[in-house]
């Protein structure tokens, strides 16, 4: 039998995790509920006690250490787990600070049996790696913003501070195994460690194969973009790549996670008079060649199997958004308000009030499934380990 690519693979064990979440309870799981019964905050759990403990059951469990506390996490699976839990509380106001150095352990044993039970090295598992070499099969395939993760996390792991990179010191100080180190210094990594840096940028550039990525537009001021340059980027990064272009002219940007982005990036400047930009003839173009080749794609999903690194890195809403135009194209009339007034926008919608799925092809419905799978794993720009 042909195995599955590294992706399918991990979105098939998402897709299992929500199965999971949804049934499994205390009075259905015995091993379980002795688990969660366990005082994490007193007792030190063994791994003679977790050694049989699958993949997803143990992610559960890292969310009832947490749980016990009150963290609300982003991530589904825990978060619809705990909400089933009468003796879950929400606390919104949840620091890492509340754990205590027994909890701070068994944390650490539940993590580093969920990186042993990993099919691939994932963000959260540079830990168990310090002192071992990395491979690019173990490395397998991620987004760019999983390898960003990653290529910090190999210094996180010694304190850096990422003083000059916000994102990245909110992310790591969000970490609860994570305590910056205002002395660090690079000349601390080891040499496995260095190789396995050197490792996850080969991997990474193995990986791309697009001529052009979010950050490289600087060096198109004065010259055009083509659409083979495009080809292989995802409709995240096209997104991005678009906005960049006004990003490096200092726009400000209203939708949040974009201004986050760019906020992020060491050359952005936002203008002060938050003034629209003033573009050249150059830069309109690109952005034209950009935006026709994203309605290509997004037109071609009547005919083209969608591709997980397509979607990859795409937020929920946009997700929901892609999938509903497959129907849009075909006249269907949403119900969402929202959904209608957003298709209406467009030249091309028309409504059709005797729409059916049956007016789809097979491709089309393969496509809207496909993405809706994606939609279910799908919470933020950065997918990575909570905890």
């Amino acid at each position: 039998m042909k195995k599955l690519p590294d992706k399918l693979r991990r979105a098939a064990a998402a897709a299992a995790l929500v199965l999971l979440a949804a049934a499994l309870c205390p009075a259905q799981d015995d091993a379980f509920k002795k688990l969660e019964a366990i005082d994490y905050a007193k007792q030190k759990a063994t791994r003679e006690q977790l050694k049989d403990v699958d993949l997803g059951s143990l992610k559960l469990l890292r969310g009832v250490v947490f749980g016990r506390h009150g963290r609300i996490f982003k991530d589904r699976d825990i978060q619809g787990y705990l909400k089933d839990q009468a003796w879950y509380k929400p606390n919104p106001g949840f620091t890492n600070s509340l754990l205590n150095e027994t909890e701070r352990e068994n944390l650490d044993l539940i993590r580093e049996l969920e990186a042993e039970q990993h099919d691939q090295i994932e963000p959260g598992d540079l830990r168990w790696w310090q002192a071992k070499e990395m491979t690019e099969e173990k490395l397998g395939t991620h987004s760019s913003a999983e390898w960003q993760v990653l290529r910090a996390e190999v210094e996180a792991v010694r304190g850096k501070p990422f003083d000059d990179d916000p994102w990245l010191k909110s992310y790591f100080e969000d970490r609860y195994w994570y305590k910056a180190d205002p002395s660090y210094d690079a000349r601390q990594l080891t040499a496995t460690e260095r190789k396995n840096l050197t490792a996850i940028e080969a991997a990474q550039r193995k990986q791309r194969h697009a001529a052009i990525s979010p950050g490289d537009m600087e060096h198109f001021e004065n010259r055009l973009v083509t659409e083979e340059m495009l080809k292989g980027l995802s409709l995240n990064e096209l997104r991005l790549l678009r906005n960049e272009v006004y990003a490096r002219h200092g726009r400000q940007f209203k939708t949040e996670w974009l201004a986050q982005y760019f906020w992020s990036q060491p050359w952005y400047e936002a203008r002060e008079d938050n003034k629209e930009p003033e573009l050249s003839e150059t830069d309109k173009k690109n952005i034209e060649t950009i935006v026709a080749y994203e309605r290509k794609v997004k037109e071609s999903l009547s005919t083209t199997p969608v591709t997980n690194a397509l979607l990859e890195g795409m937020f929920l809403e946009d997700a929901r958004k892609l999938r509903n135009e497959i129907y849009a194209r075909h006249g269907k009339v949403f119900k969402d308000r929202w959904l209608q007034g957003y298709f209406k926008s467009f030249d091309w919608y028309k409504p059709n009030p005797k729409y059916t799925d049956a007016a789809l092809t097979e491709v089309e419905r393969q496509n809207a499934a496909a993405i809706a799978a994606y939609e279910k794993k799908a919470t933020s720009v950065l997918d990575a380990v909570e905890g």
